[in-house]
């Protein structure tokens, strides 16, 4: 996956603010521990994540497919006082190098873990978001969008990842599972009036949908 000129993306990295320390961490050490380390949203995603969080000053975030937690601890930097993030992943592998993370952030009160299946978890959480990112099994992203639609607040926003799908998503000859859930899931946005979007080209495709 690489959409970009390598020049072009490492000048944009360059100027893109830094991430802080233990993200730095977790990205090392997803890189050389974990499988499949492509799955972390890495620098400039995650600090997109993050100002979009700063710009929205969310009180409820939703995110489902938490991986190693660099995404969630990205968008808790911009939580109201009071804030509170849930995050949900079916993999609980995962789990003891999440919550070390969260400990030596100081976010274990911040950012909620849930193990298991989104489908079943969403809609046991008592919540209205502010902000929602999905990043998990690509077939289901129009399901995960039906089951949060309701109790995201006007003016909130749903993000998804990985829209473009290392550009499959533009090849009608690609008819995967996965690519033919990221096209009907674009196109149900396209075609939703209750939120105006925008398909953001950036890393592996990102769609921001606001809530109306």
């Amino acid at each position: 996956m690489q959409f970009l000129p390598v020049e072009i993306d490492q000048y944009a990295a360059k100027h893109t603010a830094a991430h802080s320390e233990l993200l730095s961490l977790i990205e090392h050490e997803t890189w050389q521990e974990v499988l499949m380390p492509r799955m972390l949203s890495g620098h400039q995603q995650g600090r997109l994540l993050s100002l979009l969080s700063h710009l929205i000053k969310p009180d409820r975030i939703l995110e489902v497919g938490t991986y190693t937690g660099y995404s969630a601890i990205c968008m808790a930097e911009g939580l109201t006082k009071n804030g509170l993030l849930h995050t949900i992943d079916i993999n609980d592998e995962l789990k003891p190098r999440v919550e070390k993370y969260l400990e030596e952030g100081n976010l274990s009160n911040t950012i909620k873990l849930h193990f298991g299946d989104a489908k079943h978890i969403i809609p046991s959480l008592n919540e209205k978001w502010d902000m929602v990112f999905i990043d998990a099994d690509k077939e289901s992203y129009s399901d995960y969008f039906d089951l949060v639609i309701d109790n995201t607040k006007t003016g909130g926003i749903i993000i998804a990842d990985n829209v473009l799908w290392s550009g499959k998503v533009a090849d009608p000859n690609k008819k995967d599972n996965e690519t033919i859930g990221l096209n009907n899931f674009n196109k149900k946005i396209a075609l939703d009036m209750r939120v105006e979007h925008q398909l953001l080209p950036i890393r592996d495709g990102i769609m921001i949908a606001r809530k109306i």
